[in-house]
């Protein structure tokens, strides 16, 4: 049976008029299935008995489902979800006081093979639809909700997978999100995590992206960077300037870059250096991240110390930074560690 989410708005309208029913119909259908997350055509009790048999007779609803769960001791919680083929992608909750964040994903595995990622060791499968990455979202806030008495306040597509090499449904999923007539979030509250892939950056500047982005940089010399993150090769340092400038010129929105500090690897003046340098020919802030070290690489975080003198080293030559330390690391849960151990 064909999955009634992947019709657009118009196409329910057709489906409704064929099977008979009044046009009003396609519009309830629509709010039932984007606005309240009707995970089955049961719920949707506005819409008479026979109608809702006809619908089960005729289409399904694939939802996206909660398959485990584990809870960190500073409050975070992953999840593993299971996709109706089978496959699983994982996500997680990072509460603060006030605030929760849902970090989600965009493809089962990846094909980016970045050395310090977990994720990076996984094969890509296939890209997650739309309504995965929506279900995700739709979870996590009922999730929120129930753990923390809380609503969602964030959502960064920083989990497993590209966003950018998986762009329409990226986009989709993010619209039925943002909608009146989806979960209604804010795109100030999203931001959308890549690799860096130039020509896609400017896609989403073309597009006009309303949502917040972050630039997985780690280091911002080509030699040492391409050693860790392979994608640069083909997307070097100079390529991402002039892309995030277009991006900025088109947007207004200042990107972030992140920096995971590994010990040894990226953490020395040289690298500060050519951070600063980098940083200085965009409109940007720079998020210096712990790194959380995973069983198949042997980088290992940089000691607070170095952290801090990095960080203050940036500040000194007006860089904005800010330090952010790792959540959920006792349950892999942490940036970087992604790898279906729930499974």
């Amino acid at each position: 049976m064909e999955d009634i989410r992947q019709f657009s708005k118009d196409e329910l309208m057709e489906v409704c008029s064929k099977l008979e029913v009044k046009p009003f119909r396609a519009k309830q259908l629509w709010e039932w299935l984007w606005l309240k997350s009707a995970r089955s055509f049961d719920e949707m009790t506005n819409l008479s008995k026979d109608f809702r048999k006809t619908l089960n007779s005729n289409f399904e609803i694939n939802c996206v489902s909660i398959a485990n769960s584990q809870q960190s001791k500073d409050g975070t919680i992953k999840f593993a979800f299971r996709l109706n083929d089978g496959f699983l992608v994982e996500g997680v909750l990072i509460p603060t006081k006030d605030r929760v964040t849902a970090c989600i994903s965009s493809q089962v595995g990846c094909s980016l093979s970045c050395t310090f990622c977990a994720t990076g060791f996984l094969k890509r499968e296939r890209n997650l639809r739309a309504d995965e990455i929506y279900d995700q979202v739709a979870l996590l806030k009922s999730e929120s909700q129930k753990a923390y008495g809380l609503n969602l306040s964030n959502i960064v597509l920083m989990g497993m997978g590209e966003p950018l090499l998986n762009y329409a449904n990226v986009m989709e999923g993010i619209s039925k999100i943002t909608s009146p007539e989806g979960l209604g979030m804010s795109p100030q509250r999203i931001t959308l995590s890549t690799a860096g892939i130039a020509k896609m950056i400017k896609k989403l500047g073309d597009d006009n992206a309303k949502f917040n982005l972050a630039l997985s940089l780690h280091s911002a010399n080509n030699e040492s960077r391409s050693k860790i993150m392979p994608i640069n090769d083909s997307n070097s340092l100079e390529d991402l300037i002039d892309a995030l400038n277009y991006f900025y010129s088109k947007t207004g929105t200042r990107v972030t870059l992140e920096y995971c500090v590994i010990n040894d690897i990226n953490d020395d003046s040289i690298e500060a250096d050519e951070l600063v340098q980098f940083a200085n020919q965009i409109k940007c802030k720079v998020n210096l991240i712990e790194y959380n070290p995973i069983d198949l690489a042997e980088f290992q975080s940089s000691s607070t110390e170095k952290i801090e003198n990095f960080a203050k080293y940036l500040e000194d030559r007006k860089v904005i930074v800010n330090i952010r330390r790792s959540r959920g690391k006792d349950i892999d849960a942490a940036c970087g560690q992604l790898a279906n151990k729930l499974a």
